[in-house]
């Protein structure tokens, strides 16, 4: 099998790993890739968000599968493109791919599917931001309406930033964005993900994960594209996937579908467990980044199979997953200045130190170049992802850090309690 994956972060590079591991393929293309996915597939220089590129260079390798893996193109309508070539993908088409793209029509999706989330009000002026602001109070919750890049929501006691970032969002919305703020009630109680894999009809839960969005320690300073992730979850309450995959993701995919608008490919829900039961923060439209790291660490059945089942609609023709008993823990390492404004063009040492022998560690490359010279380098926010699996969460996380420990970028910085409080917990 043949197999071209779009896109050139982490998650992508996770992704490559796995399909690398996979006898089933025979080729492995990526589009653009980064330094450390150069190590295992053959990549390309296209524009991952031009539906016409990615089509003609998946035509030209002949490929068998496209896997794309960032948001961007999906809601910019790649996936479409690729299945207009006739070549399977996998892959949500542009309008149910809006699901991520625009925090309202996800709201107005789970409104119509019965699906437990928050109570919000989508503004668009000022005024209505204000009102609904008061009417749920602090903590407030302000969450751009378009694509963020995972930096989109504000969770804030002080009433004028939440009011700052609603005036952000509505006068200079991003690309992809409606010019509108979705502002919603706090939802207490624990964090998780829950990745599931759909050809429209069947819907197959993964194994759940938990990411930290917070740049720092002990969840203090800003929101993040996530700075670690872990797998499993020792205290999730038993039968929460069931409980999901009954409430929140078939319903979600049998609603989009009812509307017309199939979805195919990572339904990703963002959920709390909250004193009131579980509810849905939010939904994206694809792998989520750190969480898939750890996920596809653990997972054991082949993957490019199943994604091509998802992408050809025979889902319901897979056989049960397979998972690791081990545990996975990631730990992402930052460049400089991240999330403001970080710093690019960094030397990185370290790498071939941080992987161990046996495999249990390994470093996923998120933002990095090669240059003229072979030096890897720094070339984003979020540059590395290292990780580990153990007998437990202690002891993959021990090794994580171990492989952070070996990393040598100037000013970068990462989070120490990636795991921390859940491998105490597990003891």
């Amino acid at each position: 099998m043949k197999v071209l994956v779009i896109g050139g972060g982490a998650r992508e590079h996770a992704l490559c790993r796995s399909l690398s591991q996979d006898p089933a393929v025979t080729e492995l293309h990526c589009a653009p890739g980064n330094a450390g996915i150069a190590q295992l597939a053959t990549v390309h220089p296209v524009d991952q968000l031009s539906g016409t590129e990615v089509a003609a260079l998946a035509r030209q390798l002949a490929a068998d599968l496209v896997v794309v893996g960032p948001e961007a193109p999906l809601v910019a309508g790649v996936a479409d493109a690729v299945r207009e070539a006739g070549i399977p993908v996998f892959g949500p088409g542009r309008p149910a791919a809006r699901l991520e793209g625009s925090k309202a029509f996800a709201k107005d999706v789970m409104a119509g599917a019965s699906v437990p989330t928050a109570r919000s009000y989508v503004c668009t002026t000022a005024e209505e931001a204000a009102e609904a602001l008061d009417a749920f109070g602090a903590p407030y919750v302000v969450k751009d309406d378009g694509l963020a890049a995972g930096k989109g929501v504000v969770v804030t006691a002080d009433r004028a930033a939440a009011l700052a970032h609603a005036a952000a969002c509505m006068g200079a919305p991003p690309a992809g964005g409606w010019g509108r703020v979705v502002i919603e009630e706090y939802l207490d109680g624990p964090e998780v993900s829950l990745f599931a894999i759909t050809d429209g009809t069947t819907v197959l839960p993964l194994q759940p994960a938990q990411d930290f969005k917070r740049a720092l320690d002990g969840d203090a300073g800003p929101n993040t594209g996530g700075m670690g992730a872990y797998s499993p979850l020792p205290w999730a309450p038993a039968g929460l996937v069931d409980e999901v995959l009954e409430t929140v993701l078939q319903p979600t995919v049998d609603e989009l579908r009812r509307r017309g608008t199939p979805f195919s490919g990572l339904l990703y829900a963002g959920l709390a467990l909250t004193s009131r039961g579980t509810r849905v923060i939010e939904f994206n439209a694809r792998f989520g980044d750190p969480e898939t790291q750890v996920v596809l660490a653990r997972l054991r059945t082949p993957l490019a199979g199943l994604l091509l089942a998802a992408a050809t609609g025979v889902l319901a023709d897979v056989p049960p997953l397979r998972w690791a008993e081990e545990a996975a823990v990631t730990v992402v390492v930052a460049a400089e200045g991240y999330p403001a404004a970080p710093r690019s063009g960094d030397v990185i040492e370290g790498l071939e130190r941080a992987e161990a022998a046996d495999g249990s560690v390994w470093v996923l490359h998120a933002g990095t170049a090669a240059d003229d010279a072979g030096r890897v380098l720094s070339a984003g926010g979020r540059v590395l992802s290292v990780t580990a699996t153990g007998k437990d969460l202690a002891e993959a996380r021990e090794r994580a850090y171990a492989g952070v420990a070996e990393i040598e970028l100037a000013g970068s910085h990462h989070r120490t309690d990636i795991a921390l409080a859940a491998s105490r917990a597990a003891d």
